[in-house]
């Protein structure tokens, strides 16, 4: 009883302290969090929710990967036979449809980051750090414009292990002449900067991307993924668009979004009409056998 009443109020504390950080950095450019040695590798895949097609842009993936490569904090997966370290979702759209998609995630990091004790260390060592992990305790208010969230799960046990929010209603990006180099580089990756909702987009996944780093501590505790053993029957494909699992239930959580024509391995597991099955990063859930070809 004690320490649920201790976590609670650590948590709530750092939330209050980070919460109230965030305010004083607001007119401030925002800038990527760069780090000595990458938290692992990270793969990329798109969300059912592809907010950013409102505004007829493209997915982020590219940009998403320029992020990981100039910040040196994740390692793009390279697709060999090692399974990625985390998976990535992206998500974009108005502020209340980006809490609504990562709230589950943002809760599990937060309890993550309480139980880690990394929650006080946090602000000392990563840039921005304090700003950005104040997203997760709330984002108030109902001026957004453009807002994007970014989750990651751990591919061997379908757990949310951070999630992290952007908000942006004027960019404080420089896009423009020498100074504005790096942000045009961005932003062009993904076609973005041709729009004034593509520039502050680039801008608010920036900030959900401080906002994963920040929570490093509870990203390196998750155990890793081995690499996925050889396939025991025949792969399957997917026929429609689906979800894999986290048990064999239609109402069972979301591990990740399937697309048609995506490859999977079951692994000998069955149960019902569900088999459990890997995708090519390593990541294992359930699925219907009457989503399959």
């Amino acid at each position: 009883m004690h320490t649920s009443l201790k976590l609670a109020s650590l948590a709530a504390t750092a939330t209050l302290v980070l919460a109230t950080a965030s305010p004083a950095l607001a007119d401030e450019p925002v800038q990527l969090v760069k780090c000595e040695v990458s938290l692992g590798s990270i793969a990329l895949v798109d969300s059912p929710n592809a907010g950013w097609s409102q505004w007829n842009l493209g997915s982020p993936r590219q940009l998403l990967t320029s992020l990981a490569t100039e910040s040196g904090c994740f390692t793009p997966h390279n697709g060999g036979t090692e399974p990625a370290r985390f998976l990535v979702t992206a998500v974009a759209g108005s502020q209340e449809e980006v809490d609504q998609s990562v709230e589950f995630a943002r809760g599990a990091a937060a309890e993550a980051l309480v139980r880690s004790g990394a929650a006080t260390s946090i602000l000392r060592s990563v840039p921005f750090g304090g700003a950005a992990l104040g997203m997760l305790g709330g984002l108030g208010g109902r001026r957004t414009t453009v807002a994007a969230g970014l989750t990651v799960v751990n591919p061997a046990t379908g757990q949310p292990l951070a999630a992290g929010t952007g908000t942006v209603t004027s960019t404080t990006l420089n896009f423009r002449g020498s100074g504005g180099t790096f942000a045009r580089g961005l932003a062009e990756t993904s076609g973005y900067a041709g729009s004034s909702e593509g520039r502050k987009l680039t801008e608010a996944f920036v900030i959900a991307f401080n906002s994963l780093v920040a929570q490093g501590a509870a990203l390196t505790a998750a155990p890793a993924s081995s690499a996925a053993p050889a396939a025991a029957t025949a792969a399957a494909t997917v026929a429609v668009d689906t979800v894999l699992r986290t048990s064999a239930s239609s109402s069972a959580g979301e591990v990740r979004a399937l697309r048609a024509g995506t490859t999977l391995t079951p692994t000998g597991q069955r149960d019902g009409l569900w088999i459990e099955a890997e995708d090519s990063f390593g990541t294992r859930g359930w699925v219907s056998v009457e989503d399959l070809q």
